[in-house]
């Protein structure tokens, strides 16, 4: 079982820049692939960034691609997502998640290979 936290999210304008960071609980935390969803009012939640179970590969929706970056640190049991250069699009609810599939290699970019997820931490950028 992982239980994941998420933090570091409010209020930003456009432009500026966030770090959001997921702790997690669980002896397979370092073993799995993670990511991050986000969902804003309205719209389903979407993929935004994932990273394998080493930390060596990751992946990003075409949106974010170039502003944010995903990273983690498997001793410390955490997932960031450092986001720079925010759009007022980019407000949404992100969620960090941790997948069911183990010493993936790839990072995993689907919604229903997700097993676990956080309660969430709210973004806003203002324009």
């Amino acid at each position: 079982q992982v239980q994941l936290v998420e933090s570091g999210g409010g209020l930003v304008e456009a432009g500026g820049s966030l770090r959001l960071s997921c702790a997690a609980s669980g002896r397979t935390f370092g073993t799995l692939a993670l990511g991050w969803f986000r969902q804003a009012p309205g719209k389903e939640r979407e993929f935004v960034a994932a990273i394998n179970w080493s930390g060596s590969s990751t992946r990003y929706a075409d949106s974010v691609k170039g502003r944010f970056t995903i990273s983690r640190d498997n001793a410390k049991n955490t997932v960031d997502l450092q986001m720079v250069s925010l759009k007022p699009e980019d407000s949404a609810v992100y969620y960090c998640a941790a997948s069911r599939v183990a010493y993936s290699l790839v990072p995993i970019t689907t919604r229903h290979n997700y097993a676990y997820w956080g309660q969430g931490t709210q973004v806003t950028v203002s324009s």
